[in-house]
């Protein structure tokens, strides 16, 4: 069964910081973009980040740059999301999701162009 599974999540105080998880199951991540995206209640879900498939291309939602910082270890089949100078804006059910197409970066932070969405991780940032 292909699964991604994200872990990490929690509640941390406004500025603190947090370190998602993205792991894989059933399939490598080796060879699919790999985006994060967040839904806040009441709010479509919308792109965070996403990395390419060797790592070395990303891209960030403006309203995170230079606070998140996304990354993968395909040894482990696992991608992070680092998060830092957390805001109360940033709470969020957090998901992970796999590129549609294989081997083809497009630096898309559209949902539709993903697939093999996992469960989510609660983010909340709060006083």
């Amino acid at each position: 069964q292909l699964q991604l599974v994200e872990s990490g999540g929690g509640l941390v105080q406004p500025g603190g910081s947090l370190r998602l998880s993205c792991a894989a199951s059933g399939f490598t991540l080796d060879y699919y973009t790999i985006g994060w995206f967040r839904q806040a209640p009441g709010k479509e879900r919308e792109g965070v980040s996403c990395i390419s498939s060797s790592g070395r291309s990303t891209n960030y939602a403006d309203s995170v740059k230079g606070r998140f910082t996304v990354s993968r270890d395909n040894a482990k089949n696992t991608v992070y999301l680092q998060m830092n100078s957390l805001k109360p804006e940033d709470t969020a059910v957090y998901y992970c999701a796999a590129s549609i197409r294989v081997n083809y970066y497009t630096a898309s932070l559209a949902p539709r162009d993903y697939k093999y969405w996992g469960q989510g991780t609660q983010v909340t940032v709060s006083s």
